[in-house]
């Protein structure tokens, strides 16, 4: 049977958080990468950064196809659904790391903007920015390859850091993120219980209850964020864990039912319905 795997943080370089990876050499070595095929869709338990710099092709995130051209920065977060192209031969980097290396080395402040700007709920993943990459990819090289590598680490962090900060202001969130300030860890948290507990419930007032906050405040908070009541975000977070199963895995309608918090398929299916305008079936018909 297949499943949706996951894939945790492994450095050819033995780094335990960081890896900056040449792509050219990365899908020369996709054929000896044995615990999954990086072109079939797998989930991440790090961020990344998909940076090209010659050539054209796509990435697939979450079930949906990204252009990529020279120039194109692709970010992909943590717990997201992503393939790379089959037989893809564009140039660039790609720069993986983790949870833990943006708490160990980010300020407060920019940790709030990193979690924003890779908040796939609510920002595009998608960004060009020719010059900014170009930069980066140099000052990041340069250091890597130095003989001296005392405070290399703290030093790699800070090039990420002033580049995220780059990209944040590119972006039409930033504003968002600076009227919104106050509520931006509410919404973070409740983010996460979501996309922990979706499975035992979908009640607006369990998360707000989790989080020792009224259901109203809650749904003001993520309606500044999302322009959807906290509802309507639970609802298409599930519906997204369901495509990615429908797509990815061949588990039954009924397996998938159960894994997504539904006790029978005839509620789930009405469900999907209502949300997509398509049972779950004539959803993976339509593939």
């Amino acid at each position: 049977m297949k499943y949706i795997t996951n894939i945790s943080f492994q450095s050819s370089e033995e780094s335990t958080d960081f890896e900056f990876l040449n792509l050219s050499n990365f899908f020369a070595r996709i054929p000896e990468i044995q615990n999954h095929n990086p072109t079939d869709p797998h989930r991440v338990n790090f961020f990344a950064l998909l940076m090209v710099t010659k050539g054209t092709g796509s990435h697939q995130i979450d079930l949906k196809d990204y252009t990529l051209k020279a120039g194109s920065v692709l970010k992909i977060a943590k717990g997201q659904v992503h393939a790379f192209q089959k037989g893809a031969d564009y140039e660039g980097v790609l720069i993986i790391f983790t949870e833990r290396f943006v708490l160990n080395h980010f300020s407060k402040s920019s940790i709030n903007i990193i979690s924003h700007l890779y908040n796939y709920h609510i920002t595009s993943p998608i960004f060009n920015d020719t010059l900014g990459n170009e930069l980066f990819i140099k000052e990041l090289t340069l250091e890597l390859t130095h003989d001296n590598t005392y405070a290399q680490k703290n030093i790699v962090a800070a090039l990420l850091n002033l580049y995220l900060l780059r990209l944040e202001r590119q972006s039409n969130t930033g504003k968002l993120l600076s009227i919104n300030q106050k509520y931006h860890a509410i919404f973070i948290q409740f983010k996460d219980l979501v996309e922990a507990h979706y499975i035992k419930t979908r009640n607006v007032k369990d998360y707000a209850e989790l989080m020792f906050i009224s259901a109203k405040y809650l749904n003001k908070t993520v309606k500044d964020f999302t322009l959807n009541t906290a509802k309507i975000f639970i609802d298409q977070y599930v519906i997204l864990e369901a495509k990615r199963a429908i797509v990815i895995t061949d588990k039954s309608f009924k397996e998938i039912a159960f894994e997504v918090g539904f006790d029978e398929v005839t509620n789930f299916t009405k469900f999907f319905k209502k949300h997509t305008g398509m049972t779950p079936k004539q959803f993976k018909s339509s593939l």
